[in-house]
């Protein structure tokens, strides 16, 4: 199996992992009642900032721009970690076991929230260490899903070649 199809895989699979996030963000908000996250958001309007950047349009195409980017960072974000996990599955051989299962959707999960929570805090528009209990539940939960289901179409896709 070349590593450019592992990538591929990857690729799929995390796209279906970010997928499970939103779907599980988006039940959260719903039973919960509470607002969507302002930080893709924020987290545009200081990268455009630090890169001299402007998001063009007038005050409502400007927000409207803003509010369509925040989501695609986060997609990106999904899609690169589910590429990564891919790549590097291919590279150690990672068991198709139950077990093998569970380090790699723990592994996807891992990198899918420190690879979105670091640039947060990094860019100081959060600081996960003022987080309430239930601000970190918000987090882990969805990103657990992620990796459940990233991890699910890797080793479905492996188990479909043998």
């Amino acid at each position: 199996m070349t590593v450019r199809t592992r990538a591929l895989e990857g690729l799929a699979a995390g796209a279906v992992g970010t997928t499970a996030l939103n779907a599980v963000t988006y039940l959260d908000m719903a039973v919960r009642g509470r607002a969507a996250s302002e930080a893709p958001q924020e987290a545009v309007e200081t990268l455009a900032d630090r890169a001299g950047v402007s998001v063009p349009g007038d005050h409502d195409e400007r927000d409207n721009r803003i509010a369509g980017l925040g989501p695609l960072l986060g997609l990106g974000t999904g899609l690169a970690v589910g590429l990564g996990i891919g790549v590097l599955t291919a590279a150690v051989r990672a068991p198709a076991s139950r077990a093998g299962a569970c380090i790699v959707a723990l592994g996807a999960a891992a990198a899918a929230l420190a690879a979105s929570d670091a640039p947060m805090a990094a860019l100081g528009i959060s600081d996960p260490r003022e987080w309430e209990p239930v601000d970190w539940a918000a987090d882990i939960v969805p990103h657990l899903a992620y990796g459940a289901a990233t991890a699910a179409v890797l080793l479905t896709l492996r188990r479909a070649r043998r």
